[in-house]
């Protein structure tokens, strides 16, 4: 009672660390007095080139806090902002900025800071610049963006972030030149806010605009602002040679050289001092709902509708084929089996037929049913005419060894469990999703809502994973709850620690924090582990084993020579391509979401829905039809295998990764390509074992449904 009493409170815990990032569209509305003042905060950087990301706030060039109060917000310049899980491991690291805006109030040029850094700081800059980083704030919660317009120029569009320099080419060297954007221009676009907010002046935010440009140091007034803002000459090169007070202590042809790509300097004390501006404009727009300001940041994904609609008719007339064969199985070729012998049982006997030598039948304990006395007829039939009955061919001559205990059967337990929790997973995040509860507003609340469903299914995971390891023979149920509990958990938990290891290093935000770790590891002990345990006690106790038609013989059958698209692997990879093509085309737009698009987002969940449901129906319906092939070739090791039939799409999607990686992606250094090829794997891993489980579970049931309806008592 102890441990479940800890259990509840970690649970409750977890949901009210949800509940404060909680959002529902058109309900969580903060609307704006004028002058009221708005928080803009600072988040991260990132770039398409590299898995590596960093916080803004800890970069050594951009302005340190100041440090003052933002009335009315009751929050100070330099705070960190709470975050919830899915923050955390998706690298947001949010903090209050130092840039002051009010509602409806304008700012022409205001002056930030002036920071001075050293020539390591420098290095870093340049590498910032150069990897093409571009910088993510936030305001009433949406990310900055940069606004671009369509081809056809109708419609305009957000793209998240907005880039920390440039790259140019000298014309005298030829070689790379890098300028940092040190101002910035804000557009706030609003519109009146709805309700009695509205009648009372008050404003909603629907648009977070940022445009950055790089002017440089000189030719400033006394207050740090530029001349002219509009008619800028020169950016501001990241460069030694611009703005030191110790430039002439540098060797002149070092003064007139670009930094070369390895950053190779010694630290003689030369510094660059850096100034920051901004400006501030408020823009009223009553074309933008508040509930579809979000809808900017997806245009692409919205004028791409055709493409989904292709691929869900795609998918649609690929399950519709494999409907049929699974169809004409069912109706013409096993019903007839079963017909065939119910009218030979009517007529007394079965029509035999002769074959010449036989395999050596063998026989058996306890036997009972129709198929018993069928093999106790070809034994008979064997020693003296070398005759079978006429239908006892295919999948019929394995009913004694088609429910045999299989190898290695509890291991495939706990896996079958820990995909079941997957499933409960996957199945509750796609729908909340349809429902809008998890929209891009809610920031990191896929990977928390997600991690909740996760830890409560649970109890999923123990109750399946129980009756299959009690039906394979089990009988120390609480070893094989520990087991269910830790593998996949602890497969995960250790490779994302050895990767985190290394982005450790890298001093990135992605880098999870002990604390965070370590309270991984206390959901895990003090939720997961108790869960799974409990439904491992129902399953094993209450639930039991799973019943089957027919016992399996003493003795087991020698499996003949299979033909190459039946053997293991050929098998497992023609398999995998069905369901691979039913999930090509939005696969594509996944992966641009995941690593091109600026966004990060994946929005058309009601696409994904669909095609999701489709998959599974594909992989239930193409794992049903290769086992009934392998059957009919007399191998009823169908165990292990339905369950790699199921999950072998991953292994063509891992496939894709390394295509999508050469061939799309522009990804730089060691370190990210390693965490690129890590996480694909794992996200292809756990894919595998969702589908595998679906695979072996409607395997099980059509087995099961086929010898049933055999077996006479």
């Amino acid at each position: 009672m102890g441990h479940m009493r800890v259990s509840c409170c970690a649970i409750v815990v977890l949901f009210l660390q949800l509940a404060r990032a909680f959002y529902v569209p058109g309900y969580s509305i903060k609307s704006y007095a004028d002058d009221e003042s708005i928080p803009l905060f600072v988040n991260k950087v990132f770039s398409d080139n590299t898995q590596i990301q960093h916080a803004y706030s800890e970069l050594p060039f951009v302005c340190n806090p100041s440090g003052r109060p933002r009335p009315g917000t009751g929050l100070i310049s330099g705070s960190n902002v709470a975050l919830n899980l899915g923050e955390v491991l998706r690298g947001d690291r949010i903090m209050v900025s130092g840039y002051e805006l009010a509602m409806g109030k304008d700012e022409e040029a205001r002056y930030l800071c002036s920071q001075t850094i050293d020539r390591a700081a420098l290095r870093n800059a340049i590498k910032i610049v150069k990897n093409g980083y571009v910088a993510e704030w936030i305001v009433d919660n949406l990310p900055g963006a940069t606004s671009f317009v369509s081809v056809d120029k109708e419609r305009k569009y957000y793209a998240a972030g907005f880039k920390m320099g440039y790259e140019d080419v000298s014309l005298d060297t030829g070689l790379p030149r890098y300028f940092l954007n040190n101002h910035v221009t804000i557009v706030i676009r609003h519109r009146r806010a709805p309700g009695k907010d509205g009648e009372h002046g008050r404003r909603v935010i629907v648009g977070f605009e940022v445009y950055a440009k790089s002017i440089e140091a000189e030719n400033r007034d006394s207050s740090g602002l530029p001349t002219n803002l509009h008619n800028v000459r020169t950016g501001l090169e990241l460069t030694m040679k611009q703005n030191s007070t110790n430039a002439t202590t540098m060797d002149r042809n070092e003064e007139q050289a670009p930094i070369p790509d390895e950053f190779n300097f010694s630290d003689d004390g030369a510094t660059l001092t850096i100034p920051y501006t901004y400006s501030v404009y408020f823009r009223e727009d009553e074309s933008i709902e508040w509930s579809n300001r979000w809808d900017l940041y997806f245009v692409n994904q919205d004028d791409s509708s055709k493409i989904h609609w292709l691929a869900i008719i795609n998918s649609i007339i690929i399950s519709g084929l494999l409907t049929i064969v699974v169809a004409v199985i069912f109706t013409r070729t096993i019903r007839g089996d079963i017909k065939g012998y119910k009218d030979g049982l009517e007529d007394g006997k079965l029509r035999p037929l002769k074959l010449g030598k036989i395999r050596s039948p063998r026989r058996s304990g306890e036997k009972g049913g129709l198929l018993e006395k069928v093999d106790s007829e070809m034994a008979d039939d064997a020693n003296s005419d070398d005759e079978i009955p006429e239908d006892i061919t295919g999948w019929k001559l394995v009913h004694g060894d088609v429910f045999r205990q299989p190898a290695h059967g509890k291991l495939l337990a706990p896996l079958v469990g820990s995909g079941m929790q997957l499933v409960f997973m996957a199945v509750g995040l796609v729908a909340l999703s349809c429902l809008g509860i998890l929209n891009p507003s809610f920031r990191g609340g896929f990977v928390s809502v997600g991690m909740a469903l996760f830890l409560i299914a649970g109890l999923c995971s123990g109750y399946f994973s129980a009756r299959i390891y009690k039906t394979f023979g089990g009988s120390q149920w609480k070893h094989n709850a520990v087991v269910t509990a830790t593998l996949f958990p602890g497969l995960l938990f250790a490779t994302t620690f050895v990767l985190n290891l290394f982005v450790w290093a890298q001093a990135s935000s992605t880098a999870i924090p002990l604390s965070t770790l370590i309270a991984l590891v206390a959901l895990w002990l003090l939720v997961q582990i108790p869960l799974v345990y409990a439904g491992s006690w129902y399953g094993f106790v209450r639930g039991g084993a799973y019943s089957h038609p027919i016992k399996a013989n003493v003795i087991p059958r020698q499996i003949p020579q299979q033909a190459w698209h039946g053997r293991k692997v050929q098998a497992i990879l023609l398999a995998g391509l069905v369901p691979f093509a039913v999930i090509f085309i939005e696969l594509l737009f996944v992966f641009r979401s995941v690593f091109q698009d600026k966004s990060g987002y994946y929005y058309v969940f009601g696409f994904l829905a669909v095609i999701s449901t489709i998959l599974i129906l594909a992989v239930m319906e193409t794992t049903v039809i290769a086992v009934y092939i392998q059957l009919c070739s007399e191998n009823y090791h169908w165990w292990w295998q339905s369950f790699f039939l199921g999950g072998a799409s991953s292994i063509w999607i891992f496939a894709y990764c390394i295509y999508y990686y050469f061939y799309h992606l522009h990804i730089t250094g060691y370190v990210s390509t390693g965490l690129f090829f890590a996480y694909s794997f794992l996200a292809c891993v756990v894919y595998g074992l969702l589908t595998g489980t679906i695979g072996f579970l409607a395997a099980y049931a059509f087995v099961r449904r086929i010898y049933g309806a055999i077996k006479v008592d």
